[in-house]
């Protein structure tokens, strides 16, 4: 995946209108975020885009957002409906003494449409509220790390967790899977392996229920890996 590219290359189930923005203008917008996000943004051209998550001082995923560069000096970070005004209050909340305006702009609608859900259920995107719990979830869990998460740059909050287990290539308790289904599924439903041992839970289900995402125990041989990781 192209990270300057990250509207494009995720458009296919991404629905922009179930999206809450979060817009940071000012002097001091773009080295405040490089020190509150886990991505680089500061060789980020103005309208080009990367995903990020923006994490808890402990590391964990307080949210996973795209972020835009719309000047030299603004920037829009969009993430799931719903969770725009956590997004603001964690992008405020060590904003101190810095020039630089924040508001928000929630979501058109409140869920994507049927289309996008479907092709995020089988690229094995997470979506807020469903695979990342904010305060939670850990960035390794997700699938998204290497997209989201840029090692190269310098501190920002819960980067410590992040670093050490990619230092040690540390594998998450459990991971992200693209599961399939036995009709009538939900989230919540058990996943169970070849010998009937549970090992995981279902996340995410397409309209269908044929086909999901669930978090699977590490060591567990059931499902398929994200299709950006493969």
């Amino acid at each position: 995946m192209n990270t300057d590219d990250a509207v494009t290359a995720t458009s296919e189930f991404i629905d922009d209108a179930a999206r809450d923005r979060v817009t940071v203008r000012g002097a001091d917008a773009a080295s405040y975020l490089q020190s509150q996000i886990a991505q680089e943004i500061r060789d980020l051209d103005v309208g080009s885009a990367r995903w990020t998550m923006v994490l808890d001082p402990t590391g964990k995923v307080d949210s996973l957002a795209r972020i835009r560069r719309t000047a030299d000096d603004e920037f829009v970070l969009d993430t799931d409906a719903g969770f725009g005004d956590a997004l603001l209050a964690r992008i405020n909340r060590f904003k101190i003494r810095v020039d630089a305006e924040t508001t928000v702009e929630h979501a058109e609608v409140d869920s994507p449409s049927v289309e996008h859900e479907l092709a995020r259920i089988a690229a094995g995107w997470p979506r807020m509220g469903s695979e990342i719990e904010p305060g939670s979830t850990i960035p390794t869990a997700t699938g998204v790390v290497l997209v989201a998460v840029n090692f190269q740059k310098g501190c920002y909050p819960g980067q410590e967790l992040v670093e050490r287990m990619d230092s040690r290539g540390a594998d998450a308790p459990r991971t992200l899977r693209i599961v399939d289904l036995s009709s009538g599924a939900v989230p919540g439903d058990p996943v169970h392996d070849s010998d009937g041992k549970e090992v995981g839970a279902v996340t995410s289900v397409s309209g269908d229920g044929g086909l999901g995402l669930a978090y699977v125990k590490r060591g567990a041989d059931v499902g398929r890996p994200p299709a950006h990781l493969t």
